[in-house]
C-alpha cells in the first residue's frame, strides 16, 4: 500500500491522497454505503486537474486497480453495490467555472463544481440551469449527470441529458475524450452525452461539461389541487392537453400530501414560471380546471411556493434508513398506479412527474423484498420500471436493485466492454452487474 500511496502522491500531491485508515467514520460512511461489505478501498484520491485524474487512471489501469468515481458523495449510496474497489476518485477539486457565454445561453464548468455554486454564479447574469436535483446544496454537476438526476423541471425543460452540448471525460485507460459544442458524436458513432448520462460512472469519469442555460423567470406560482383520484386524473388530462405551459406538474400520493400538510387526499402540484401576467393567468385557469372537477385548491405565490418545493424535495430523499425507489410508468396511468401503490403501502411517499411518468417512492426501512417485487410488477405492467436508489446494504444484497426487464442488456455489456474492457470503473454498480 505504501508503494501505491507514493505513486498517487507523485500525481495528485500529498494533500490529494488520503489513506483509508486515516479517514473519519463520517468520511467513510457514504463510500461504505456504495460497497459490498468486507473490502474497503486503500485510498481516496482528489485530483486537481483533468490531467492528474487521467494520470491516476493510467496507473490504475496498469495495476488493474478498480475505481469508484464520485463527486461530493451525496448520491454515492444510489444504485448497485460495487465490489472489490481499490481506489475512490473524487472530482470535487475539479470545480472551476470554465466559461459562461451569456449571450449564447451556455455554460462550461468542471464536473466537481457544486450545483448550488453554479446556480449562484449564473444568477448574477439572470440565468439558471433548469434542473432541480436531489441534495441541491451538495450535489456536483458530474454526479447529477452520472445519475440522470433532473427533477420536476423536466416537464418544461426536458432532462439533463438534453441540455448537454459538450462533454469531456477520462476513460478507464486514462485517455481524455472530448465531444464539444454541437458535434455530439465521436468517430465510433456513439452519442457520448446520452451514453454517460445515467451510467453511474461505469463508462468514464466526467471532467467537464457544456450545458444550455435559461433566463430566470420573473414570477412563480404553484397551484395545489386535491380530491378523489378519478377527478384528479380528469383534471390532469385536461391540464396536460391544454395550452398551459407549466414548469412542473406532479402527482402526489395521499401520504406525501399529508407530510406536506396539504391535505389527506391525493393531489396535483402545478407550477408556473414566466412573466407575472402570464403566471397569474395560467394559475387562474388551473384553479378553474380544479373547480370544474370538484377539487379542493390552494394557491402558493413566490416565496411560499419555493419553500413548498424545497420541502417536497426533502421529503422524497427519505431518512437515512428509508428505501427510496425510482419508478417509471405510462404518464396516462400515473394516478391509477399511485392509487394501487397506496393500496399496497398506505405509508408510501410517492410523486410522479405527469409529463414523463418518471417518479419516486419512499418506503419505510421495514419494507420487505416481496413488497418491492409487487410494486415492481405493478410498474412493469404499464411498460415501466422500478429501481432501488437507496436502501440498507443487507436489503440491497437480497434483491436485484435495478430489476431490468428489457432486451438491451447484451448491448449495454458490449458498450461497457468497449469503454472499460477490464471493468475497472464502478464494477457491478449498474444494470445486470455491469
Amino acid at each position: 500500500m505504501e508503494a501505491v500511496a507514493q505513486v498517487l502522491e507523485s500525481i495528485a500531491g500529498v494533500a490529494g491522497v488520503c489513506a483509508w485508515d486515516t479517514l473519519t467514520e463520517t468520511q467513510r460512511s457514504p463510500m461504505l454505503q456504495a460497497m459490498m461489505p468486507g473490502s474497503p478501498p486503500s485510498h481516496l484520491v482528489y485530483p486537481s486537474t483533468p490531467e492528474e485524474l487521467a494520470a491516476v487512471m493510467v496507473y490504475a489501469a496498469q495495476q488493474r486497480l478498480r475505481v469508484l468515481p464520485c463527486g461530493r458523495r451525496s448520491k454515492l449510496h444510489w444504485g448497485g453495490l460495487v465490489k472489490g474497489v481499490d481506489l475512490v476518485i473524487s472530482t470535487e477539486r475539479l470545480n472551476r467555472l470554465v466559461d459562461h457565454a451569456i449571450g449564447d445561453l451556455t455554460v462550461t464548468a468542471e464536473a466537481g463544481i457544486k450545483f448550488s455554486d453554479l446556480q449562484d454564479l449564473l444568477r448574477k447574469s439572470g440565468q439558471f440551469l433548469a434542473i432541480d436535483p436531489h441534495y441541491p446544496d451538495e450535489a456536483t454537476l458530474g454526479g447529477i449527470i452520472s445519475t440522470a438526476d433532473t427533477g420536476a423541471m423536466r416537464h418544461r425543460y426536458s432532462s439533463i441529458r438534453d441540455m448537454i452540448l459538450g462533454i469531456s471525460f477520462v476513460r478507464s485507460d486514462g485517455q481524455i475524450v472530448k465531444a464539444g459544442g454541437r458535434v455530439v458524436k465521436n468517430v465510433a458513432g456513439y452519442d457520448l452525452m446520452k451514453l454517460l448520462t445515467g451510467a453511474y460512472g461505469t463508462l468514464g469519469i466526467i471532467t467537464q461539461v457544456t450545458l444550455r442555460v435559461y433566463p430566470i423567470s420573473h414570477a412563480s406560482q404553484t397551484v395545489v389541487l386535491s380530491g378523489h383520484r378519478d377527478s384528479l386524473a380528469q383534471a390532469a388530462q385536461t391540464l396536460l392537453s391544454s395550452a398551459l405551459t407549466p414548469t412542473a406538474i406532479e402527482a402526489l400520493s395521499a401520504q406525501t400530501m399529508s407530510d406536506l400538510e396539504l391535505g389527506k387526499e391525493m393531489g396535483l402540484l402545478i407550477r408556473f414560471q414566466a412573466i407575472a401576467e402570464s403566471v397569474k393567468e395560467q394559475a387562474a385557469r388551473s384553479l378553474e380546471v380544479g373547480a370544474a372537477f370538484g377539487l379542493s385548491s390552494q394557491l402558493y405565490p413566490d416565496t411560499s411556493e419555493a419553500d413548498l418545493w424545497r420541502r417536497l424535495g426533502e421529503k422524497m430523499v427519505g431518512e437515512t434508513d428509508s428505501i427510496v425507489c425510482k419508478i417509471g410508468v405510462k404518464p396516462s396511468e400515473a394516478i391509477a398506479v399511485l392509487t394501487q401503490i397506496e393500496q399496497l403501502s398506505q405509508t408510501a411517499g410517492a410523486v410522479v412527474h405527469l409529463g414523463s411518468g418518471v417518479g419516486q417512492l419512499v418506503l419505510s426501512s421495514e419494507t420487505r423484498t416481496f413488497m418491492i417485487q409487487e410494486l415492481r410488477s405493478l410498474c412493469q405492467a404499464t411498460g415501466g420500471y422500478l429501481s432501488i436508489l437507496q436502501a440498507p446494504i443487507p436489503f440491497k444484497q437480497q434483491i436485484d436493485v435495478w430489476g431490468y426487464a428489457g432486451s438491451a442488456l447484451d448491448l449495454m455489456q458490449t458498450i461497457k466492454t468497449q469503454f472499460d474492457p477490464n471493468s475497472l470503473l464502478s464494477p457491478r454498480r449498474f444494470v445486470g452487474g455491469i
